[in-house]
């Protein structure tokens, strides 16, 4: 997926997928799906998408949802507490270094 957002490009094909999440199958309507990815100047960003029940859906008018997909920019500290909440602790490694035991 491409998207810009406040004036920045963010590219799935050319960025590199650090980590994914995902709660619920294909075709459920609470169905979430979460990837981090970094960009090659190091910028992070999560491309998300659910159901129409789930935190990505959106209004398609007459109180109405449909599912969507979309990307959004996240600071370091963000990516940071997403991949210790939904990432393992070699992709936390990979991306940000070691951690005090």
């Amino acid at each position: 997926m491409r998207k810009i957002v406040n004036g920045r490009l963010y590219d799935t094909d050319t960025a590199e997928k650090i980590s994914s999440y995902e709660y619920g199958n294909p075709g459920d309507f609470t169905r979430v799906f979460e990837e981090l990815y970094r960009k090659k100047n190091g910028e992070f960003f999560i491309y998300g998408g659910g159901g129409w029940l789930s935190k990505y859906a959106k209004s398609v008018g007459d109180n109405s949802y449909s599912g969507s997909e979309t990307i959004i920019p996240l600071s370091d500290d963000e990516a940071r507490a997403w991949l210790e909440e939904y990432g393992t602790a070699d992709e936390y490694e990979d991306a940000f270094g070691c951690c005090e035991e």
